[in-house]
């Protein structure tokens, strides 16, 4: 199984990763602007090279330079810078002999200092070329000052300005990652609480979470809170199903035991058979009491997102009735009122099929000397939540009191002394329950109407 990233990781990483891509696009402009800068401060070191270096040439004919542009020459940016100055004749003032090999030739007196890279013992040099007007020991005319510097100068320059500026950045990245891994941990520190508060519960404390948490998990404890209700209810009822179901099987079981202690002791076989016969019955009683507590339990694992079966409505009711109809008493007529548009539902059949048949039981027991029918109807109504499909069983017996509704839909409720299991209601309901549908019972004259409420598919 893939083992997920801590929530801790997780945040530091949505952070960091969002910053530490601005520090890559800073390191590059910083980079760009390093070169940039670089390059203006080294240009403007030799052109004021070039500038001092022509007006001390103005000034002692070209016999010296003062002490300031010396200094300037020795170490202007970090390195050395060389220079010649050439007459309007072409001989050589002062400085270098051997010029740089490359500078480009100029054509015309302009006034505007000329860029140039070229090569120098073998060295790549940068430099800058200026022509003025100016007189000498009473020669006048234009005189070429060229000021050159090794480009290893200024690469070197530029290497320590980007070290420095990554090393500062990367500082702050390292400073800022600390910062937000701490951080993240004590904002979280109100989960681990939560976590360990819940850790410390028993498998049996289920109440509700009350400790004060940041809004961003209220509503995951709120989730919790209501799943811990559900459970509480879905234990309670569990368990007062176990003891209602264990109170209704006491007495059948004690009844069999009784019969068969009865058969045993029978004093002639005349007796026997007959305290077999109602042996038998008994069985059959405790029986059909314990496979309706199995289809109960059954009716109550349904739920809508768990329906997958298409069923289409009006064919499955037309199989179902003239299934049922073979096992009805003789007086009892059994008909079926639905039209073939009744579509399809989202449904568990077997379940949907056994609800019916407890409804149909349910009339066959209780209807009395009355009942002659048994109608089952089907029609599609729709409301403000959609579409729905009632299922009614309607019959004619002597039905039942406004007041007994309530006790009929309670598990193992019993309105008359009818044999029967007290849960036929009740797996009908559960059963409508999960298909997402609503159950009712309705009085009428005469008889009673259960009616089942289910959700039409799309």
């Amino acid at each position: 199984m893939r083992r997920a990233l801590s929530l801790r990781a997780r945040l530091t990483a949505i952070i960091l990763l969002p910053l530490l891509s601005l520090a890559a696009i800073a390191g590059l402009w910083q980079l760009d602007n390093a070169r940039r800068t670089a390059a203006e401060v080294f240009d403007r070191s030799l052109l004021s090279a070039a500038l001092a270096v022509s007006s001390d040439v103005a000034i002692s004919g070209g016999d010296a330079l003062s002490a300031r542009t010396r200094d300037i020459l020795t170490d202007t940016s970090g390195g050395p810078v060389f220079y010649h100055v050439y007459a309007p004749d072409g001989v050589i003032v002062t400085g270098y002999a051997t010029p740089p090999v490359g500078i480009p030739r100029q054509q015309a007196e302009t006034g505007e200092p000329t860029w140039f890279e070229a090569r120098y013992m073998g060295r790549a040099v940068r430099g800058v070329r200026l022509q003025t007007r100016t007189e000498v020991d009473g020669f006048a005319g234009i005189f070429t000052t060229t000021v050159w510097q090794d480009e290893a100068v200024r690469s070197a320059f530029l290497r320590d300005l980007v070290v420095r500026s990554l090393i500062t950045i990367s500082g702050l990245i390292g400073a800022l990652a600390l910062i937000v891994w701490f951080g993240v941990r004590i904002g979280l520190r109100p989960l681990t609480d939560l976590q360990r508060a819940i850790a410390r519960r028993s498998s049996d404390e289920l109440l509700p979470i009350r400790r004060p948490v940041p809004e961003e998990v209220r509503g995951i404890v709120e989730t919790l809170n209501r799943l811990f209700a559900q459970v509480s209810r879905a234990m309670a009822s569990q368990q007062e199903f176990i003891a209602n179901a264990a109170h209704q099987l006491r007495n059948p079981i004690a009844g069999v035991l009784s019969l068969a202690e009865a058969v045993q002791n029978a004093p002639d076989g005349k007796a026997a058979r007959q305290r077999a016969a109602d042996l038998v019955q008994a069985a059959r009683e405790a029986a059909d009491l314990g496979a309706k507590l199995l289809l109960f339990e059954r009716a109550r694992s349904i739920s809508p997102p768990g329906l997958r079966e298409s069923l289409a409505l009006a064919p499955a009711l037309q199989d179902w009735v003239a299934a049922m109809r073979s096992g009805l008493p003789e007086g009892v007529a059994l008909r079926l009122d639905a039209p073939a548009e009744l579509g399809t539902i989202t449904a568990d059949a077997t379940m949907l099929r056994e609800a019916l048949g407890n409804l149909i039981d349910n009339a066959l027991r209780h209807g009395g000397a009355e009942l002659g029918e048994i109608v089952i109807a089907a029609r599609v109504v729709e409301d403000a939540a959609g579409e729905w499909v009632v299922i009614s069983v309607c019959d004619d017996g002597r039905g039942m009191a406004e007041g007994d509704l309530d006790r009929a839909m309670e598990r193992f409720g019993q309105i008359a002394a009818t044999s029967g299991s007290g849960l036929g209601l009740s797996i009908v309901q559960a059963v409508v329950d999960g298909h997402g549908g609503r159950f009712r019972l309705r009085p009428r004259r005469p008889g009673l109407c259960a009616e089942m409420e289910l959700p039409r598919a799309p």
